[in-house]
């Protein structure tokens, strides 16, 4: 009859078998070893589930934070629970230069540490759209009547006010900020406007509004918002251990006999937009300026401010440069290129008593123009005609005088001062004209290259025109392209060039740019920024009610992974205890059975088991 043995390496008396007809043998083992063996097996369950399950949602939830948490995320994309009680909110409104909008942001409660900052995200309406609205015109259309100002706005905030739920109205934070439009009214008329806003808003509606919530920021802030926005985003503002990770060494303001701050590197920004054109980026170094009179300009051009929701910690600190330059946009550019142009050619005309340019018989031949391109230039009633030659070489060579480039160290466009950038430590994103000039018709956007961008530009400005044009029918360009795009490319192609090799110094070797219309799927407006800036010290209530919980609650509240890490410490602790016991009753129980054997086999041989030898 066949038989199966079963045995183990535990004590010699666990040895059973089984057989056809003896499986109930199984039951003989007494109730001490049953139990033995439960219990080892509830420890090798915990042990799996330790090891594995725990370890599996601890870094899934790492790398989540690591690489998706700034990605487009399922969570960036669901609708908002406004159900929620633990969800606050913020509200932003962009008074701007052509109509204004608002958004709505939220964020959980704060999770109490201070090195940490709020998670905030657009709010998501049932249809997991963002919720923003926009309305025209201008706020700086109401200049002649303020108090129209009121009604105006009054549309956007209603529709905040349906979506973020009624009883979270009086904690939640409203921002009114204008920007250009209202930069360039008189200061009487900015102040009416904001005294309309201030005076019937609390009237008709519950949000947390005060004095300093409406405000015309100036370029500055809204560059520093934007950097805050970008960063925030990417996720460069949150604390490593990361070797992998970029780093710089930070000398953080103020406290320069204390040592350096080790973080993760964070993002410029380039921006050109049809008027002007803005960068902004971190200077972590304490800089030197040329002379006092450089000093004194970059007072302007240096933002100081303190992120942490704790204004005595040092590890958010940052000190941001940042520039705006008026009439280095695209289009302004383009305009101040054909204003020279018409003059200089007139004047030429007038010297050499030529007609270069005032009949299309004999038009001006542009170089920034596509190869045989026409177009015109209309100034105090007269007309130049334009026909263009393709000439990307050419093209930079006429306007990099543009640039106003002076000859003192330190400086970039028209002259203004700008610190060092250490190009080999660095990262840069471009949007706005940066994108459209690598992207719309080139097809090139994302990571910038400039021996690329170079030989892709010199090619499109030699096609000729009739060849761009049926590419132009054929939808082989981006959507959004249209035949404005396609006649100005080649200028703004090398308007960009200029701009960001010679004007901001950038070497052509540079391979950190990253030219974008959305990070991560998601349009980063500065009103992200704004928000976060200035709702920074709202963690520090939250941090304080801990505090006064007292010493059981700072126990309870410790993380649940260093308790799982103490737990597992003590079931292994616990897990040993057991086996060097199993092992201490096996030893015992191989001695007994020597000694068994050892009296059996004497008392065979007729000899008194007192007569036993030591054991074999």
């Amino acid at each position: 009859m066949g038989r199966i043995n079963i045995s183990c390496l535990l004590p010699a008396s666990w040895h059973f078998s089984i057989s056809p007809v003896g499986c109930p043998r199984i039951l003989n083992t007494t109730l001490r070893q049953i139990v033995v063996i439960g219990i080892l097996a509830a420890a090798v369950s915990l042990l799996y589930y330790s090891v594995v399950v725990i370890r599996n949602k601890y870094g899934r939830a790492y790398r989540d934070k690591r690489f998706h948490r700034y990605l487009a995320r399922v969570t960036d994309t669901e609708a908002t629970n406004t159900n929620n009680p633990n969800l606050n909110y913020g509200i932003v409104v962009d008074c701007g230069s052509s109509g204004s909008r608002i958004f709505v942001y939220c964020w959980p409660r704060h999770n109490g540490n201070p090195h940490d900052l709020l998670d905030i995200k657009q709010m998501r309406d049932k249809n997991r759209k963002p919720v923003v609205m926009k309305i025209k015109p201008g706020i700086s259309e109401f200049a002649s009547s303020p108090e129209k100002v009121s009604d105006y706005i009054s549309p956007l905030l209603s529709f905040a006010a349906e979506h973020v739920p009624r009883a979270k109205h009086k904690e939640t934070p409203l921002y009114i900020l204008c920007t250009a439009g209202m930069r360039i009214l008189p200061e009487s008329q900015q102040k009416a406007i904001l005294e309309d806003l201030l005076t019937d808003i609390p009237v008709h509606f519950d949000f947390l509004f005060s004095d300093s919530h409406a405000e015309v920021i100036s370029g500055k802030q809204e560059g520093v918002y934007a950097w805050i926005g970008i960063n925030f985003v990417l996720g460069r503002f949150e604390h490593t251990d990361d070797e992998d990770e970029a780093v710089v060494e930070v000398h953080v303001p103020g406290s320069e006999n204390k040592e350096a701050i080790f973080r993760k590197r964070t993002v410029g920004i380039l921006d050109m937009g049809g008027v002007s054109t803005q960068i902004a980026y971190e200077v972590p170094k304490t800089v030197s300026f040329a002379s006092s009179q450089q000093e004194e300009v970059a007072k302007n051009l240096l933002a100081e401010f303190n992120l942490g929701c704790d204004a005595h910690q040092t590890e958010h600190v940052y000190r941001v440069y940042v520039a705006t330059f008026l009439g280095f946009g695209g289009n302004a550019a383009r305009q101040r290129y054909e204003d020279s142009l018409f003059s200089s050619t007139i004047f030429r005309n007038r010297l050499l008593g030529k007609q270069i340019g005032m009949t299309s018989d004999s038009p001006y031949l542009d170089p920034c123009l596509p190869l045989d391109a026409q177009d015109e230039i209309q100034q105090n009633g007269q007309i130049m005609y334009l026909r263009g030659t393709g000439d990307f070489n050419m093209c930079r060579e006429i306007i990099q005088p543009f640039m106003n480039k002076t000859n003192e160290t330190q400086t970039s466009l028209n002259g203004v001062y700008q610190p060092a950038v250490h190009f080999q430590n660095s990262e840069f994103y471009g949007f706005s004209e940066f994108y459209y000039c690598t992207e719309d018709v080139l097809r090139m956007g994302g990571d910038y290259n400039a021996a690329k961008f170079t030989k892709a530009a010199k090619d499109y400005c030699a096609t000729k025109w009739s060849v761009l044009r049926e590419r132009f029918d054929r939808g082989l360009y981006a959507s959004h392209a249209d035949l404005h795009r396609l006649k100005y490319q080649c200028f703004k192609s090398a308007w960009m060039y200029e701009v960001f090799h010679n004007g901001f110094s950038f070497p052509v070797s540079y391979s950190n740019l990253k030219t974008a219309l959305q990070v991560y799927d998601k349009e980063v407006q500065w009103t992200l920024g704004a928000i976060l800036y200035r709702t920074r010290f709202l963690p520090l209530r939250d941090i304080q009610q801990e505090n006064f919980r007292g010493s059981h609650s700072h126990w309870r509240s410790f993380s649940f992974v260093y308790n799982h890490y103490l737990f597992f410490v003590c079931f292994l602790i616990v897990l040993l205890s057991i086996l060097l016991y199993l092992l201490r009753l096996r030893r015992i129980h191989r001695r007994m059975l020597r000694n068994s054997s050892s009296s059996s086999l004497w008392i065979e041989e007729g000899l008194p088991p007192q007569k036993i030898p030591g054991a074999l």
